[in-house]
């Protein structure tokens, strides 16, 4: 991965997304499995974003119906996806410092 590529940006993709898909394929060069291996981790960025979204919204915890202190369930999927974004970042030997 030495020259840039042109790949579109997929449509997808948040608009925050679509920036990092492009700051990304302008610096490196990627073959269609590391293309698809990219989108992958932008739609886990985009997943997690949406997660922190709803955790700034309702908080990170909740009360059920026993009155008993419940994690949200969006901790997880933010863990998941944040986990995602990580894995793709490092299945394409990118550095990932800057980018999660």
């Amino acid at each position: 991965m030495k020259t840039a590529t042109t790949a579109k940006p997929p449509q997808n993709l948040s608009k925050e997304a679509k920036k990092w898909w492009v700051k990304i394929v302008s610096t490196w060069r990627f073959d269609d499995a590391g293309l698809l291996i990219l989108q992958g981790g932008l739609e886990c960025f985009d997943r997690q974003r949406q997660a922190q979204a709803i955790l700034a919204r309702d908080g990170i915890t909740f009360v059920d119906r026993f009155g008993q202190i419940r994690q949200h369930p969006a901790t997880l999927i933010e863990r998941d996806a944040k986990a995602g974004v990580l894995r793709a970042l490092k299945a394409l030997n990118l550095d990932i410092e800057g980018v999660v």
